[in-house]
């Protein structure tokens, strides 16, 4: 939690609301409407996977930031002469930046379905919060993944854009699957999300455990796999960077 306060440069209550709160829900507002215009889909399918998807922005700036704040600050050191287990501290810091994506996901999803009506059945809540946690934890990873590029790279902040950009685009929260390119669904099926927003769709509509359970495993499975990622990436680049002597230059 003191690293969240210290390297999280939105938790201001003015940046958090207008970046973290705010920001979902317009985009929401402008994909609902912009679907109806086109006929796309129903608003349900919008409202819930950019509900899913709001979890992401907290999880990928947020985990780059808590590695690359301390290349930036100029206290990586501090963190590295620790006899504690690299791996075990900078995954542990994703946990905080999970719960951020959860609140906000929660909050789009709230007042989403509060602007459009919405009516989501008591029975679909349970399903739509075990996608909402598991996508939480994927994208909490996943930016962690990139916060390690940080340890080699001068300019990691250019990279979390483009990968929260490119979530918009393959994760299918604005634009069915179905009708993407084999290529894009096949990259979408390892990226965070994709699996999470599925399963809460599902659950939307009224689907058992049973049918989700496939969706919230995949989900979980990429969870899994950019946790061991980040966890692989940091002793590497550590090491590196120790052997070059670059790890603090900016």
């Amino acid at each position: 939690m003191l690293a969240y306060r210290a390297l999280f440069n939105w938790a201001r209550p003015p940046v958090f609301i207008g970046t973290l709160l705010a920001e979902p829900v317009t985009q929401l507002v402008f994909f609902v409407y912009l679907g109806r215009q086109l006929g796309v889909a129903n608003d349900t399918f919008f409202i819930v996977g950019n509900a899913v998807l709001a979890a992401s922005k907290a999880g990928v700036y947020g985990g780059t930031m808590a590695v690359g704040n301390e290349r930036r600050f100029g206290t990586l050191g501090n963190v590295l002469l620790s006899p504690r287990s690299r791996s075990a501290v900078f995954l542990g810091r994703a946990l905080p930046y999970a719960a951020n994506g959860l609140f906000v996901a929660v909050f789009t999803l709230t007042v989403g379905s509060l602007l459009f009506g919405l009516d989501l059945s008591v029975q679909s809540l349970p399903g739509i919060a075990a996608a909402l946690v598991i996508a939480s934890l994927t994208c909490a990873f996943f930016g962690l993944t990139l916060g390690a590029l940080g340890l080699r790279l001068l300019d990691v902040w250019l990279v979390s854009n483009i990968a929260y950009v490119l979530l918009l685009i393959l994760t299918g929260v604005n634009v069915p699957s179905d009708t993407l390119p084999g290529w894009v669904q096949a990259i979408g099926d390892f990226v965070p999300v994709t699996h999470a927003a599925e399963a809460a769709r599902l659950a939307a509509a009224g689907a058992d455990f049973g049918t989700l359970a496939g969706p919230l495993a995949l989900e979980a499975a990429v969870c899994v796999g950019f946790a061991a990622l980040s966890a692989l990436l940091l002793h590497v680049f550590e090491k590196a960077g120790r052997t070059s002597g670059s790890l603090e230059t900016i």
